[in-house]
């Protein structure tokens, strides 16, 4: 088959097509929530947030931002180990977050914040929104390398909308708990990533396995990518909770997974290895499995100790997923998983949702107090009659819809980007910047004529060079 990777109408129709859809919807739905509405209505002054201090903006946008440098820096540079994708790996991830964001605003608040006809927007929608990106951006982890920037643009349209429907489903309808979203970001983005990869299965990707490695520099910026995810991850987890305690909780529980996670990945890394070396793949990825492990439960009283346990075992789990499932996986599902997802946000999400539906289950009032227990878990109105058992199941099938959606999604959105006119690269070009970006040459290497050359090799004198003639010898770039 003969690919045509020549994006000079499709990707600019693409980009301008769906940005000119993103205006129209906007001014048409699209409102300023009222705190961030200039009318001084009766609503505001009720609610007293005519001063400044009282504005949901002072209380969110910290968190907002952090969530913000983790999916447009912490995810971008995470995926720049291929040593010759790095462009791609920042720029895509850059240009799907960016278009996104603004789906995500549109659908999440069709589903959750409709007033009178209007989207009503504030900052807490702005998180959300970032929350769905978050997932988009996992699911691209798995296809990285392997598709073109039109597809990057479909595949997020289309997962934005499943997102949406997914979290509606287990958060309004099913009344899951999933404050750092086990459950609807990292299960089902990497599920739906991992099912998306297997129907675009390439069996000659070997021709371009030469290009799927990393090389010193490149694992060196993703690690920048590791470091701010690992930084801000409890602000992931708590973005959205209710103020105070549960707030201050979640923030707590996923400080400490994270620091128990490190340890155990390091311990198996080295464990695995003959020579007892570290792994760069390891400490990129596996160090990041206890922020996605405690996710569900990050709000509970899961206690500090319960967290470190939870760190302890998503690191371990992680590290043997990378060294043993990752390989089977491509032999024997045809799953070519690239930034290895699985192991990342797949199985400790898995994780996490257990840990969230046995801890909600035996939540008791000697834990949080009889008024803390109604509070937290909202057993009022017509849920007086459910009890921390019930809870607990509903956790149970809130993992199971999230996989069914992520599946069932990922097959169709699978087959729409199989049709070959999206751009995609062939696979002896796969993980090339070289194929969409404009590449500069790389001048850091020392140019010798060949006389030059063959001197160093033979140990002979290099040849007298004639007064007023020139010869092109580079001089090697120092940082």
């Amino acid at each position: 088959m003969a690919w045509n990777t020549n994006l000079r109408w499709r990707l600019p129709l693409a980009c301008l097509l769906l940005e000119v859809a993103m205006v129209v919807l906007f001014g048409v739905f699209v409102r300023y929530d009222i705190d961030a509405d200039a009318h001084w209505s009766a609503e505001k002054i009720r609610r007293n947030i005519s001063s400044d201090v009282e504005n949901e903006f002072y209380y969110r946008y910290p968190s907002f931002q952090d969530v913000h440098v983790m999916v447009f820096v912490g995810f971008g540079f995470l995926m720049t180990f291929l040593h010759r994708y790095g462009f791609s790996a920042v720029g895509f991830n850059f240009l799907l977050a960016a278009f996104g964001i603004q789906w995500a605003l549109l659908m999440q608040g069709w589903f959750h914040h409709v007033q009178d006809r209007h989207i009503i927007i504030g900052i807490e929608n702005l998180i959300n929104a970032d929350f769905c990106v978050a997932s988009v951006c996992v699911a691209f982890g798995a296809v990285l390398g392997k598709v073109s920037p039109v597809q990057v643009l479909i595949m997020t349209f289309f997962q934005v909308i499943l997102f949406s429907v997914n979290e509606f489903i287990l958060l309004n309808l099913l009344e899951v708990k999933d404050a750092g979203g086990s459950m609807t970001i990292h299960t089902f983005g990497a599920y739906f990533g991992l099912t998306v990869t297997r129907i675009l299965y390439r069996p000659n990707l070997d021709q371009s396995k030469n290009r799927e490695s990393s090389v010193y520099h490149s694992d060196l910026f993703a690690m920048i990518g590791t470091l701010f995810l690992w930084m801000y991850w409890p602000s992931f987890n708590s973005a959205v909770s209710s103020h105070g305690d549960s707030q201050h909780r979640a923030a707590i529980n996923t400080y400490c997974s994270l620091a128990a996670c490190v340890l155990t990945s390091v311990a198996i890394s080295s464990a695995l290895n003959k020579k007892g070396k570290l792994d760069m793949v390891h400490i990129q990825n596996a160090t990041l499995a206890g922020g996605v492990g405690v996710g569900t439960a990050a709000e509970m009283m899961l206690m500090p100790y319960g967290a470190l346990i939870v760190g302890f075992f998503c690191g371990i789990f992680s590290t043997l997923g990378f060294v043993y499932l990752t390989p089977f996986l491509e032999s024997r599902l045809r799953i070519q998983d690239t930034c290895g997802i699985h192991n990342l946000h797949g199985i400790p999400g898995i994780i996490g949702s257990v840990v969230g539906a046995v801890t909600a289950a035996y939540a008791s009032s000697e834990q949080y107090g009889q008024e803390g227990l109604v509070h937290y878990f909202g057993f009022q109105g017509f849920k007086e009659s459910w009890t921390t058992k019930t809870q607990g199941k509903f956790q149970v099938f809130g993992l199971l819809v999230s996989l069914a959606m992520a599946l069932m999604g990922g097959i169709i959105v699978g087959l729409i980007l199989r049709l070959p006119f999206w751009g995609q690269p062939a696979d002896e070009n796969c993980f090339e910047d070289a194929v969409y970006w404009e590449v500069p040459e790389d001048k850091s290497s020392v140019y010798f004529p060949d006389t030059v050359k063959a001197s160093i090799q033979s140990s002979t004198p290099v040849p007298s060079i004639p007064m007023g003639s020139s010869v092109p010898i580079a001089v090697p770039l120092v940082p």
